[in-house]
């Protein structure tokens, strides 16, 4: 067996379809969310789906992952503890829990992950986890490399996960309470109504209007691709794309890029390996900037820059594609890469909203805009333009895009009652079948026949890598008992690889460890006694309510590490202001349009805004 670390691409399941495509398409792993009790509510799965999903991943040695990961109800802890067994049962690899009620349950054998929406940020936090039995953690998306590097120092045995893409929560996750304080809706409970997508004026304590109707909560998408090796190197083993909402498309796209730029860094790092098996043969060139984004940052991985926020528009803004050098009347012409019918266009008007057009023909040049009668676009000579959905490649996506096979070399021999097969597949795994057939001295050559019908392996998961063929004469051998060798001894493979399949096991307990901080607010997010009496019996000594539970009035309802200070060029921690720096007197608020103002706090010393209800 190679010795190394084995490197994950993990990717989202919205669906069974999803999941597989994911699959196809080259993750190791996929996570998916349960009918209930997972943090994506619009994105849950039946245990038959789910199941069908394992059994699918589980032939290319790649694993399931189910997020039960909301905060639980008293009444719900008895049906959330069921769920996990039936989840166990389906065959799923992990549960990816935040409330430690889960600790506390008669659990399957099944390995623990820690949520993102526990809000994963220091080495104190990642050892209180490991000693409670979590086997992985999922870092915040906010921590640098520096940061990962050190909790991978402090605590080498703990798996992390880190994400590398996909839509960014502008709070720490498991930290924001503004779905829940403003529609009733809470993100710990897989509600989320996406506040932070809404636009807001900026004001200060004088009332004066600083930055008007604009989505100052925004984030951009995060894209991490030419950072994998530097991440694998500061000790991130999963690598996450974020999307449980997004479709096979998405899917499809971006798991294929990840996996090419992943297999990059294994090809020249022998110490990376790969964790599932497997070659994965694509019909198209993937292009994250093709999917669904809205311009990409590496969020914070080199610390803090300008470009993680999308102030403008929450919309897709696809690929950019140049600036416009003409407008006619009905089309444009542009001095980047060309258009093609079908495709979306968007630029931003002179008033800063998005605009978008149906490209309805290109000639000559020209591209065509499709345009209700008497409608006029507002674009002019000079405007960026961008191509937020490309007609051509997404007709590419949505038919069959990517085949996943996996080695076989076989060996054709004769016996002394007939005939055998021996396959040995990519892992080592192996598995022989045999037919007793009389021997009989050929008219022709059976060479070629024999290796051609062993090869037809059709729609099964292998390919053959080899054939060899070994006989003492050189017997007649028909056709049809070697189709029946070929299917027999791949439905033995099949057998085989499954009984190699090496499951995680659950995570032992490492002993009592007291948790980090003596005293726990609502961001501890306990809803249920079971989680508050396992604070209580870890050395916590007082224990507040989940926000959702208790609503309190005048505290923060989001902690982020975006900074409005920052992004209008007057941070405290900066040398004097910057050239363009907005006058600020302070407190600042967000003014949404529903006319509520949310007072802005900046806690300098950790680098964050706090956003109060």
């Amino acid at each position: 067996m190679k010795e190394g670390r084995k490197i994950e691409l993990l990717a989202p399941a919205k669906n069974l379809e999803c999941g597989i495509e994911a699959i196809k398409h080259g993750a190791d792993a996929v996570y998916i969310g349960p009918e209930r009790f997972g943090a994506r509510q619009s994105a849950g799965n039946s245990i038959e789906d789910i199941a069908a999903l394992c059994d699918f991943a589980h032939k290319y040695w790649a694993k399931v992952y189910v997020t039960v990961n909301t905060i639980l109800r008293d009444d719900e802890l008895q049906a959330a503890e069921r769920l996990i067994w039936q989840l166990y049962e389906a065959g799923a690899d992990a549960l990816l829990v935040q409330d430690m009620a889960v600790l506390t349950m008669n659990l399957p054998p099944i390995a623990l992950h820690a949520s993102t929406q526990c809000d994963v940020r220091s080495v104190e936090k990642v050892k209180f986890l490991s000693a409670s039995g979590f086997s992985r953690v999922v870092l915040a998306r906010e921590l640098s490399l520096a940061e990962i590097r050190e909790i991978h120092e402090a605590c080498p045995d703990v798996e992390l996960e880190c994400f590398v893409h996909g839509a960014l929560c502008v709070s720490y996750s498991g930290q924001c309470y503004a779905s829940q304080f403003c529609f009733g809706r809470s993100a710990n409970r897989g509600e989320c109504a996406q506040f932070c997508r809404l636009k807001f004026d900026l004001t200060d304590a004088s009332g004066h209007t600083l930055i008007r109707g604009k989505h100052l909560l925004s984030l951009r998408d995060m894209n991490r691709m030419p950072y994998l090796e530097e991440m694998m190197d500061a000790g991130v083993c999963s690598m996450k794309i974020e999307g449980r909402l997004k479709d096979a498309c998405y899917v499809k796209n971006i798991v294929a890029a990840y996996r090419k730029a992943i297999d990059r860094v294994i090809e020249h790092r022998p110490e990376y390996l790969h964790a599932s098996t497997g070659n994965v043969h694509l019909t198209f060139e993937p292009s994250p900037e093709k999917s669904f984004n809205r311009g990409f940052t590496d969020y914070f991985l080199h610390g803090r820059s300008g470009d993680i926020f999308s102030f403008d528009t929450p919309k897709s803004i696809g690929e950019s594609m140049g600036t416009v050098s003409e407008v006619g009347r009905g089309w444009i012409r542009c001095s980047g890469l060309p258009f093609h019918n079908g495709d979306g266009l968007c630029y931003f008007d002179r008033g800063g909203e998005l605009r978008g057009f149906r490209v309805n023909r290109v000639d000559s040049g020209c591209v065509y805009l499709y345009l209700e009668s008497g409608q006029m676009p507002s674009i002019r000579v000079g405007d960026r333009v961008w191509r937020n959905q490309d007609a051509f490649f997404e007709s590419i996506l949505s038919k069959e895009s990517a085949t996943r096979k996996i080695d076989v070399d076989m060996e054709f021999y004769d016996t002394e009652k007939g005939f055998a097969l021996l396959l040995t597949d990519a892992d080592g795994v192996q598995a022989g079948v045999s037919f007793d057939f009389s021997h009989e001295t050929a008219r022709s050559p059976q060479d070629a026949n024999i290796r051609l019908q062993l090869s037809k392996l059709g729609n099964t998961e292998f390919q053959i890598s080899d054939i060899r063929v070994r006989m003492s004469d050189n017997w007649f051998v028909p056709s049809s008992l070697l189709s029946d060798l070929r299917r027999q001894g791949c439905d033995a493979l099949t057998v085989a690889r499954a009984e190699a399949r090496i499951r995680p096991a659950g995570n032992a307990v490492s002993g009592q460890m007291n948790y980090p901080q003596r005293q726990l607010t609502y961001l501890g997010n306990v809803m249920n006694e079971q989680a508050r009496s396992y604070y209580m019996n870890h050395g916590v000594t007082s224990v507040g309510y989940a926000f959702e539970r208790q609503q309190p009035a005048s505290v923060p309802i989001m902690y982020c590490r975006h900074c409005l200070r920052y992004a209008v060029g007057a941070c405290r921690k900066r040398q004097g202001q910057s050239a363009n720096a907005v006058e600020l007197t302070e407190p600042l608020y967000l003014k949404s349009g529903d006319g509520r103002h949310f007072e802005l706090r900046f806690d300098c010393a950790h680098c964050q805004m706090l956003v109060l209800g």
